[in-house]
């Protein structure tokens, strides 16, 4: 099971990114657990400048905005 965490201020398009991702996991019957981190010294602790942010098992994959769906796939089936 991947750990997922989007990092965000709670802002429109952090909540989209969280439902976007579990709605693709769903649909790929892809087991996760996602958590939507909103305390800024968390999201600064992963050096992210820009949100919202994916990490993925620890790791930043990416910042900045939505990602799109051809990224959330690639992520969830790695």
């Amino acid at each position: 099971m991947k750990e997922i965490k989007v990092l965000g201020t709670g802002c429109a398009k952090c909540t989209k990114t969280v439902e976007i991702i579990s709605a693709i996991a769903n649909e790929l019957n892809i087991d996760i657990d996602i958590k939507k981190e909103t305390d800024p010294e968390v999201i600064m602790a992963y050096g992210v400048m820009s949100t919202p942010a994916v990490i993925i098992n620890e790791v930043n994959v990416h910042s900045g905005s939505i990602p799109h769906r051809e990224a959330i796939e690639s992520w969830l089936r790695d």
